[in-house]
């Protein structure tokens, strides 16, 4: 029960932390409209915080990186592995059509791969300081 309580802060704090300051100032977005869009996203965060903790646990275990540019690169895999499809998913029952879902997650996806790694760091940064391994 803690590790999910402390995956879920973790994703919480991180994403709303970093897509507040995307939707600011790379989207241009209204800080009201940006409060209104995090506020949105914390349900389906406290849905995956913990089952993403669980796939990132998995994949590293299951693929015992050593070095750093592998790390980055299983960070990266597991994270696109899982997110995509809930990205995809949310997509879909917002209503958008085919193309729209395939562009987005095209291009999605390298902003996706940016964000593994410093969110993987910061996640075992907050289960060490815990006393979750």
């Amino acid at each position: 029960m803690r590790k999910a309580i402390v995956d879920t802060l973790a994703t919480v704090i991180f994403f709303t932390f970093v897509a507040s300051l995307t939707e600011l100032f790379v989207a241009g977005m209204e800080p009201g409209e940006v409060l209104k869009t995090r506020l949105t996203m914390i349900p389906l965060m406290l849905f995956t915080g913990r089952p993403y903790g669980l796939w990132r646990d998995w994949f590293f275990s299951t693929t015992k990186p050593t070095v750093s540019w592998s790390k980055t690169l299983i960070d990266g895999l597991a994270f696109l592995s899982f997110q995509l499809p809930v990205y995809a998913l949310v997509l879909f029952f917002v209503g958008a059509d085919r193309s729209e879902i395939v562009l987005l997650l095209v291009s999605t996806a390298v902003l996706m791969f940016a964000v593994s790694r410093p969110f993987g760091l910061f996640l075992d940064a907050v289960r060490k300081v815990s006393g979750v391994t």
